[in-house]
């Protein structure tokens, strides 16, 4: 399988034997390629997972339930957010509105990656896109900028990763009935964790921080709505929070 569109010759390497694998080797060795430089993402997925699965159980999902969540999803922040609303007792509505704008992101992340998947048949680019979670984007999009990535070394990145993050999903559901509390664990830290790691990574310059803070401030300022006599699901400050401060900030930065 040749190279993916967009490989530069003056990336190519063929004398670095890992670059070698990359540009000439077979497609099961790119894949292999694939599969080590994903163990890394395997190896965060899986405690993730295993919070995952923990409050899932916590909430009444089956170990059957919680893995095909994890398993046809793949979608981290999404799942715990959905989570949070059901554990809330918000309705079907509430939870698909809050884990698209969570996920909208993934839209950038696909544009940005498929053109260099212009040549991919329709069925690899939606296996691919499954695939496709902040970190694994991280990786192939460098990956693809050395000129080394190949559809078939980013599938074993996406295979990988699916693995941890469903491994440790299932691990996570078969313990639950049997840690008690999972709050003595700081399970419950799982959500705000894997957000501020999410920030962490994807915070370019100052005005992505700017913008961080005004929604964290604004999450603040809707903790305080109770006081004022104005009750509102805790569920809805996050989704409300992040959609105020992107507006914000298309608002104030426009580019071009």
């Amino acid at each position: 399988m040749p190279p993916a569109t967009g490989s530069s010759p003056d990336h190519q390497r063929p004398e670095d034997p890992a670059a070698a694998i990359a540009l000439m080797g077979s497609a099961p060795a790119r894949f292999r390629r694939g599969l080590r430089l994903g163990f890394p993402i395997f190896l965060g997925y899986l405690p993730v997972g295993i919070a995952f699965g923990i409050l899932a159980g916590q909430i009444g999902f089956s170990v059957t339930q919680t893995v095909i969540c994890s398993a046809t999803a793949l979608a981290g922040a999404g799942q715990f957010i959905a989570l949070q609303f059901l554990g809330d007792g918000s309705g079907v509505l509430g939870v698909l509105i809050a884990t698209t704008v969570v996920n909208l992101r993934y839209v950038l992340f696909a544009s940005t990656i498929s053109t260099y998947l212009r040549n991919l048949r329709t069925p690899t680019q939606a296996a691919l896109a499954f695939s496709l979670t902040d970190e694994t984007f991280a990786i192939n999009i460098a990956d693809h900028r050395q000129g080394l990535a190949t559809p078939a070394s980013m599938a074993g990145v996406g295979a990988v990763s699916w693995l941890g993050w469903v491994l440790g999903t299932f691990i996570g559901a078969v313990g639950a009935g049997r840690i008690g509390n999972p709050s003595l664990f700081g399970v419950d830290f799982a959500m705000p964790a894997m957000f501020t790691a999410l920030f962490i990574a994807l915070a370019q310059d100052w005005r992505h921080v700017v913008i961080g803070v005004i929604s964290g401030a604004l999450v603040l300022g809707l903790a305080s709505l109770p006081a004022l006599g104005i009750h509102l699901s805790t569920s809805w400050f996050l989704l409300i929070a992040s959609m105020v401060g992107a507006g914000i900030g298309a608002a104030v930065w426009r580019e071009g």
